[in-house]
């Protein structure tokens, strides 16, 4: 159960990410103390997409490729539309997701971020929620869809869109101070 000051969380993203899916979570939770890094398909910075036009780029730590999963305590999935589409078509993105998801790691999801828990199959007979338009995929990969600002399910916690960030990073580094989950597939 380290304090949220000890603790290393990862986000994973591509060009397209929504600006303040990333930008909020990562820089509030450096705030708090937490060592984060950006780790992208290239290892190179990736531009957002800020409501409806090209934004600011963010900087990368390093490529998808290197990430070791047990480096970190805390897994983020920020959406926007391009950037989880991309995602989660990528075998590293995709190894990294599942890698989280079977060590009892945190999962964090927001907007369309939750089609790489849907495309990792981790949904099935959980609660969840996301972007509003993607509620049919989530309840066809098996979650029980709820319209919350974040809804958390062992550890595994996913909002609806920008507007849910400061409920969002709240709840990471609540369930960051948990810990582990022991995690099994949800009920079917």
């Amino acid at each position: 159960m380290p304090e949220i000051n000890r603790a290393r969380i990862l986000i994973i993203a591509t060009h397209g990410f929504e600006q303040a899916e990333l930008e909020v979570p990562r820089d509030k939770l450096r705030a708090a103390g937490a060592k984060v890094d950006v780790a992208t398909p290239d290892g190179k910075e990736i531009r957002g997409w800020d409501k409806t036009d090209w934004g600011r780029n963010a900087p990368a730590d390093l490529t998808l490729s290197d990430v070791r999963v047990e480096d970190y305590h805390a897994l983020v999935i920020p959406g926007g539309v391009l950037n989880p589409d991309k995602l989660r078509i990528d075998d590293d993105a995709m190894r990294i997701v599942k890698g989280f998801l079977a060590s009892g790691r945190i999962v964090a999801a927001v907007c369309h971020g939750p089609w790489l828990l849907v495309q990792a199959d981790a949904l099935r007979g959980r609660e969840a929620t996301s972007y509003k338009s993607i509620r049919k995929d989530v309840e066809n990969a098996g979650a029980n869809w709820i319209d919350r600002e974040v809804v958390v399910d062992n550890g595994i916690i996913t909002s609806r869109n920008p507007g849910d960030l400061d409920a969002f990073t709240a709840k990471i580094v609540e369930e960051v101070r948990e810990g582990r989950h022991d995690r099994q597939r949800a009920a079917e």
